[in-house]
């Protein structure tokens, strides 16, 4: 006769492993950690990073560009659109570096 894997007759050891697996605490997390989450490679998270960081900049440029060749003035908006796409790529940075939060149950 064979005995169930947890059924009554089988030993502590084996109805605490089929009730952890039952629980869900024996399964593997299916959380990545945040290098996984990133990209994995250095080579690929440095590339990302100045994909970043180049994409805000040239996106605030042209925008600036844009308005100050509408409006007809001075290269004033350009400048100050520099800084605002500067934060932007870090804030984009700092969305993929921050540490993750934990669920909470």
């Amino acid at each position: 006769m064979v005995q169930e894997q947890g059924g009554p007759g089988a030993s502590f050891e084996d109805r605490l492993q089929a009730a952890r697996r039952k629980q869900g605490l024996d399964t593997p997390s299916t959380e990545s950690s945040n290098e996984d989450a990133i990209g994995g490679s250095a080579w690929g998270i440095g590339a990302r990073v100045g994909v970043e960081l180049v994409s805000a900049l040239v996106v605030a440029v042209a925008i600036g560009y844009g308005l100050d060749h509408v409006f007809h003035t001075t290269p004033i908006l350009t400048a100050v659109f520099v800084p605002v796409g500067g934060a932007a790529g870090v804030a984009n940075l700092w969305r993929l570096f921050a540490p993750k939060k934990a669920d909470k149950r």
